[in-house]
């Protein structure tokens, strides 16, 4: 497994992400707007969307996704064991690909953790 420091990663990408917040104002609140209402409780909770979220987030394979959803549960008081059962999921609809990605996930849940 790298040494891929999501914390590190999540800054990164909203430092790259700003002088194009900068340029393309519209489209980025946009998205913003898109992503509180799509995360916004509702018959699920805010808790199990961002479960979802990370889940697409690991069989996508993308490591951003998995440093920003896993920040976020931990906010919202995500328990090993939930995000466990998830990874569950996530490795029986995506296989070893998955897996390895999971791996990484349990790695940022860790390294990320509130202190």
């Amino acid at each position: 497994m790298s040494n891929l420091d999501h914390n590190a990663l999540v800054q990164e990408i909203n430092e790259n992400l700003a002088p194009f917040r900068k340029t393309q104002p519209e489209a980025m609140q946009a998205f913003g707007q898109l992503a509180r209402a799509a995360m916004a409780e509702g018959a699920l909770s805010a808790r199990h969307k961002e479960l979802i979220a990370l889940a697409i987030g690991i069989t996508q394979g993308c490591s951003g996704c998995i440093g920003f959803h896993i920040k976020a549960l931990h906010k919202l008081q995500c328990t090993r064991a939930e995000l466990e059962e998830m990874l569950n999921v996530c490795i029986y609809m995506g296989g070893g690909p998955a897996l390895m990605h999971a791996a990484e996930a349990l790695k940022a849940w860790d390294s990320m953790a509130p202190k």
